[in-house]
């Protein structure tokens, strides 16, 4: 199992200095944090209340639960609306300008935190955070790299768990199995709302080509109508692939990774669909570096695609994804977004997930992802992993 890891003070305060730095430029005098993603990121742990942040001088930490320990930037509240008294008594000014977590409070939440402060002006500090997270600091770098490592160690084993007329639930049932007892932590936290999912997608046969409500590359039926995305419990069948598409949350820090296997021979088309996508990662490994737009990482992705005549099959076919790959880490959707919209460019300490997809009716999906460390030497490749078609039951 995964020891708990808690980031040194250093690697916090370069985190504490960004989300400061970005603060100051919008015009905040403070914010106010809530929800456990970023009291996470801010604090290297969860705990049921807020983190007082200001645009000098250390944070506070204000708990409401657990009630067990206590530490330096820690003040005991019973509410929200004790923290306006408790700054006083620490000679803190009440903030003018304080930025919240609109993009993730609810409404209701969002109101109450403003009743408390009575700031002249309230910012949204979501995007703020978000942006900050995407530049990922040397301790996070290194939590990447475990969960990359782990993610492998249980890819490797997938073919020795798969027995001939499982269904594609039943699969994935073994392959949760393996993360788990591997140490994964099991949580696929994701940001924004209605896009729920189970540790990730095994998707088999045709059922990779059904579209979904959420926003993922791909989708699946899934096994009821209140989850309608993934495995739909069909037997796997000679002539299929089944694409393993699980999140490696080893530590609080995901990697992203997708690999290939068939029962039985394919048509051609699938293997050469396929070994584009492998082009496409060695293409991204080429060209990939700091200053790169990532909507040019899209667009010649796309290109490709059409030009080897596999345009209609990219990201989909009845329902076609618009992007090709994403940032990474507590989230499994942070930026920046590979897609023609896109307006950042790569950046070294960005970590992102490329995942240039197929889809063939009745045969089901093909291509790869792996998840890249933005260096500035280029692309650094974490998730190294057999990248061809493997055969179940060779």
């Amino acid at each position: 199992m995964t020891p708990k890891t808690y980031p040194p003070l250093e690697d916090l305060q370069i985190r504490w200095k960004k989300v400061q730095k970005a603060l100051k430029e919008s015009g905040a005098d403070a914010c106010l944090v809530a929800n456990n993603v970023n009291i996470y990121y801010l604090t290297g742990k969860i705990f049921a209340g807020f983190v007082y942040f200001p645009v000098e001088g250390d944070p506070i930490y204000f708990v409401q639960r657990p009630v067990d320990k206590e530490e330096s930037y820690t003040i005991r509240i019973r509410k929200p609306e004790d923290i306006p008294d408790c700054l006083k008594e620490r000679k803190r000014e009440l903030p003018s300008v304080l930025f919240l977590e609109a993009g993730q409070l609810t409404y209701n939440e969002f109101l109450r935190l403003q009743a408390v402060f009575h700031p002249a002006a309230t910012g949204d500090l979501t995007p703020l955070l978000r942006n900050a997270r995407m530049i990922k600091t040397p301790w996070e770098i290194g939590q990447l790299r475990i969960s990359a490592q782990q993610h492998v160690k249980v890819y490797e084993k997938i073919p020795s768990v798969f027995r001939e007329n499982m269904r594609d639930i039943e699969f994935q049932y073994e392959i949760e199995r393996l993360m788990r007892q591997n140490g994964s932590l099991g949580l696929f936290r994701t940001y924004g709302s209605n896009m729920d999912v189970f540790m990730g997608s095994v998707l088999a046969g045709k059922n990779a080509g059904m579209p979904s409500p959420y926003d993922f590359a791909l989708g699946g039926a899934g096994l009821h109508a209140c989850l309608p995305i993934g495995a739909s419990g069909e037997t796997i069948r000679s002539g299929q692939t089944v694409m393993v598409d699980m999140a490696g949350n080893f530590t609080a820090y995901m990697s992203d990774m997708s690999r290939v296997y068939s029962l039985g021979t394919l048509p051609d088309a699938a293997y050469e669909a396929h070994q584009l996508s492998i082009q496409m990662h060695n293409r991204l490994m080429e060209t990939g570096k700091a200053g790169v737009p990532c909507a040019d990482i899209y667009q010649w992705s796309l290109k490709m695609a059409e030009e080897a005549g596999w345009g209609t099959h990219f990201m989909g076919t009845v329902q076609q994804a618009k992007f090709v790959g994403h940032g990474i880490g507590l989230e499994i959707n942070e930026p920046p977004v590979l897609t023609a919209r896109s307006k950042e460019v790569l950046r070294v300490g960005m970590v992102i997930a490329y995942e240039p997809k197929f889809v063939f009716p009745e045969v089901g999906a093909v291509g790869i992802e792996n998840t890249f460390l933005v260096t500035a030497e280029g692309m650094k490749k974490l998730t190294i992993l057999k990248e061809d078609i493997q055969e179940l039951m060779s």
